[in-house]
């Protein structure tokens, strides 16, 4: 697989939902479970175009971890595996 984001877009692969609680309670498969906010950047775009022409690099790289916004951004499938594509400025922090 072989995936490149164009202009400012990140391809991110989230974590899994939770199973269980902080406190140890085990959530079965018909409860319903948050979508994860926090995942693996797995490729970036080049950068995005300001309006001279340049492009303005990146603030994140491949093999950060990033926290993003609930709602951010467009899910897909690829071999199986769940990803997400969003743009550089719904990314909230990177961790650790």
């Amino acid at each position: 697989m072989k995936v490149k984001p164009l202009g400012d877009r990140v391809l991110i692969e989230p974590y899994k939902a939770e199973e269980k609680t902080k406190g140890g309670i085990f959530l079965p498969e018909t409860a319903s479970k948050e979508k994860p906010q926090e995942g693996t950047i797995i490729a970036v775009g080049a950068g995005k175009k300001a309006d001279d022409g340049k492009v303005i690099a990146m603030s994140v790289k491949v093999g950060d971890k990033v926290l993003y916004g609930k709602y951010s951004g467009t899910d897909l499938k690829i071999d199986d595996k769940d990803y997400l594509i969003v743009r550089e400025e719904d990314i909230l922090a990177i961790i650790g």
